[in-house]
């Protein structure tokens, strides 16, 4: 293991996220690795001052008061008949769970609207839900040791020709590291049933996947845009060639990623 799998690696330590093995690999690279030993005293110092740190904030008036707003009203009909019946003795033991159980339904209509809002908002399709859950599936397993990269390096004139005969499309291999995010390396990943090019980059401690492969007819012309699972993933269509971008990174930060990415691949209109 190299300090640039255990950088990756380190934080899932901290949260105890590793399986056995790969906790030790991890820890067996620490123990004689100096810089990064470092890094996980780092982090575990970062760690303890957000836990001792009071970061908690009471919810506002105002939010209560627009959940309630998204309650139905009853009808004057009833609120007459209700007001006019004679209140109903509760036991008091009856109280807490009448109170939870209303709570808790209120909470699950609220919680199932806003669920669908989202889905709808994030996903345009069952084959955009199923092809974001495979990039990050290829994701997840490339952040295992040793599976990251199958040429490592940062020159992309190393990279773009390993591809040569392996795949029957020509992907595109930018370099970014002047507009912060490092070309790392590729590989040789799988995609909705296709051999599809991975091209990985790194910005700070966070890793980017850029898979292409061929034009599934599926795509999109502008960039959209999914979350799942605490990953961001874009997805577009270009010169015949589909493209996702896939990390941890905050959506503000990827979306750059693609638009720098989209812009270095955009031939520069001719001056007539």
């Amino acid at each position: 293991m190299n300090c640039s799998e255990a950088e990756i690696l380190i934080h899932a330590l901290l949260d105890n996220e590793l399986d056995a093995g790969h906790a030790c690999e991890v820890e067996a690279h620490i123990s004689g690795c100096a810089d990064c030993t470092k890094r996980l005293a780092a982090f575990r110092s970062m760690r303890q001052s957000m836990a001792e740190a009071n970061l908690k904030e009471a919810a506002p008036l105002y939010l209560r008061e627009r959940i309630e707003a998204l309650v139905p009203a009853p009808s004057s009909a009833a609120a007459t008949a209700a007001s006019e019946a004679p209140a109903p003795r509760i036991a008091p033991w009856r109280i807490s769970r009448r109170f939870f159980a209303g709570g808790f339904a209120t909470g699950a209509v609220l919680s199932g609207a806003i669920a669908a809002t989202l889905v709808v908002g994030v996903f345009r399709s069952d084959e955009d839900r199923l092809i974001t859950g495979e990039v990050i599936s290829a994701h997840m397993r490339s952040l295992q040791p040793g599976h990251l990269t199958d040429v490592e390096t940062s020159d992309q004139h190393t990279v773009k020709p390993w591809f040569n005969g392996k795949l029957d499309m020509a992907p595109p291999v930018i370099d970014l590291t002047a507009q912060g995010f490092t070309l790392i390396g590729g590989r040789l990943d799988d995609v909705n049933g296709e051999t599809a090019a991975a091209i990985v980059y790194r910005r700070r401690n966070h890793v980017i996947n850029l898979f292409v492969a061929r034009e599934s007819g599926s795509g999109h012309e502008t960039i959209a845009s999914y979350s799942r699972h605490g990953f961001n993933v874009r997805q577009w269509t270009k010169d015949g060639l589909d493209f996702w971008a896939v990390s941890d990174i905050n959506g503000a930060e990827l979306d750059e990623f693609c638009q720098k990415l989209v812009a270095a691949l955009t031939p520069a209109p001719s001056r007539s």
